[in-house]
């Protein structure tokens, strides 16, 4: 062994006791910050990869290089990774009056669909025909329409009832669904 490389392991065994003492004294719970931390620093093994590919003159020394820079750039971006998610922890979560905002501002835009999709069937009701009889869908598109006009569904004349026709009943195709059916809870 010369002495230079036993001067260079001696270095390096002390490095070793005195990195582990060091960490030792670090509380448990900042660990992962130090980490990540350490790991977006390391963008110093990324430059030395690429002073060693520079060096390389043979197609083991450019594999390597090249592993060692792959590698060397996924450390440093992991890190900056694990810090923005670690620090995503301590950002406030939006206050509930912003949520409730949200929250009336998509009911009203909900509604105004609804309105607009019920306006657009009055003017333009399609039939669809089978076999020459009407569906029970354009029936229903027909006496709602009627119902909103005050028509009677029948002939297209204002009703003298004064009062709507009663609206068809919804069929199971055409009902919203509800999000809690047919789960497991």
């Amino acid at each position: 062994m010369t002495p230079e490389l036993a001067s260079s392991i001696s270095i390096f065994v002390l490095a070793l006791l005195v990195g582990f003492e060091v960490i030792s004294k670090i509380p448990t719970t900042l660990h992962t910050p130090m980490m990540s931390g350490a790991n977006s620093i390391h963008g110093v093994v990324l430059v030395g990869a690429i002073l060693v590919a520079g060096l390389a003159d043979d197609p083991l020394g450019y594999v390597l290089a090249f592993l060692a820079a792959a590698f060397a750039a996924m450390n440093v971006v992991g890190g900056y990774v694990v810090t923005d998610r670690m620090l995503g922890m301590f950002r406030g979560r939006p206050s509930p009056s912003a949520n409730a905002a949200s929250h009336s501002a998509s009911e009203a835009s909900r509604s105004a669909n609804a309105t607009s999709h019920s306006a657009e069937a009055s003017r333009t009701p399609e039939v669809t025909r089978r076999g020459g009889a009407e569906t029970d869908d354009a029936k229903a598109v027909v006496g709602l329409a009627g119902a909103e006009r005050g028509t009677s569904e029948a002939d297209g004349r204002p009703s003298t009832s004064g009062a709507a026709p009663p609206r068809p009943a919804a069929s199971p195709d055409s009902r919203r669904p509800d999000p809690d059916e047919g789960s497991d809870r």
